[in-house]
């Protein structure tokens, strides 16, 4: 292994990082493993059933604001953001792992609240806690999930599974959690208050892990790659393309965003156009379909589940590049998707 010395995590990003990661360790994995690199690790288990893995940790001031998000909410929220990468995969969740370290002078009641609100969404995805770590924290709150699932290995969807001409569609609006974000971090939270704004401020705190239509869009041969939006499709879009070894090209003018995006973007003065596509924390699925099946699977989307896929794109060959396009004219965001690392 090559050790860099002088270079910085922010020169490479998140994803550069994860890429070394995945050079390193997903090397000689075992039959039927997969590692680094999609939303779960898969395992093998029982006959054709794959068990699937994913973690992830929670940090305050990164992830949330302690003081301006409610211990219930947090608690749904942990555990909703894990479910959606199970959901990414077409998987079906089983048991959950909570580690989280808190002040000693917390007090009891946040920790009743938190759990409560886990347990809301636990009860209802019957998804079990079994354990997991408590400790003792000087400093900021942190939180790491760890959910496994399950889903039979002809169905699960990757990230690699785009083609060129194939449709780029997600399975909801964009940007609304960006929008409660930046009402967050630019107010106090008793002035939010019209509805508009609380709107926005529950999808913020509250995003709903899509597992049926997950699990139902993994089922479809029309679906070649799956994800979930969590860092904005601008970056999400960006691992597909780099696990299918193809480019995309994005169309503004079709983002699906709520009204109430609209109305605070111009009360605002926010580019709707790029907190649609560089806001993360939708939790939307993102997908790409084959062209000629996308009428029919759109059909059958709207007969389960009452509502349309929205077409935002497509893959084109160019590896690597993803354009921007507005009535036709290449676009430059000023913002990009989320990324831990660069500053």
């Amino acid at each position: 292994m090559k050790i860099e010395t002088g270079l910085k995590l922010s020169a490479v990003g998140e994803f550069g990082f994860i890429d070394r990661l995945a050079r390193i360790f997903n090397q000689h994995l075992p039959e039927g493993v997969t590692g680094i690199g999609d939303d779960c690790a898969v395992l093998p288990w029982r006959g054709d059933q794959k068990l699937l893995v994913t973690t992830d940790l929670l940090l305050d001031r990164v992830h949330f604001l302690k003081e301006k998000i409610a211990p219930r909410d947090l608690g749904y929220k942990a555990l909703a953001v894990n479910l959606s990468d199970l959901a990414a995969m077409g998987g079906k969740p089983l048991w959950a792992f909570l580690s989280i370290a808190l002040p000693a002078e917390t007090e009891l009641a946040w920790a009743d609240q938190f759990i409560s609100g886990w347990k809301s969404l636990s009860d209802k995805t019957q998804v079990k806690l079994l354990g997991g770590d408590t400790t003792r924290t000087t400093g900021a709150v942190v939180i790491n999930v760890a959910v496994l699932g399950k889903a039979r290995r002809k169905y699960i969807k990757y990230r690699s599974g785009a083609r060129p001409g194939d449709l780029v569609a997600v399975t909801g609006e964009l940007g609304s959690s960006e929008g409660g974000l930046r009402l967050l971090l630019n107010k106090e939270l008793r002035d939010i208050g019209s509805p508009d704004e609380r709107f926005l401020l529950r999808r913020h705190f509250h995003p709903r892990p899509q597992l049926q239509e997950g699990f139902f869009l993994a089922h479809q041969p029309e679906v070649g790659a799956m994800m979930d939006v969590s860092d904005g499709l601008d970056s999400d879009l960006r691992r597909i393309m780099e696990r299918s070894g193809t480019g995309a090209e994005v169309y503004l003018e079709k983002l699906p965003v709520s009204s109430a995006l609209k109305r605070c973007s111009q009360q605002y003065d926010w580019s709707l156009e790029e907190v649609a596509a560089a806001g993360g924390e939708d939790y939307c699925l993102l997908i790409t379909v084959r062209p000629e099946g996308y009428s029919h699977l759109d059909r059958r989307y709207r007969q389960k589940f009452g509502r349309g896929l929205y077409p935002v794109g497509r893959i084109t060959r160019e590896k690597g590049k993803l354009i921007f396009l507005e009535a036709g004219q290449p676009v430059v965001l000023q913002k990009s998707g989320f990324d831990h690392f660069k500053i």
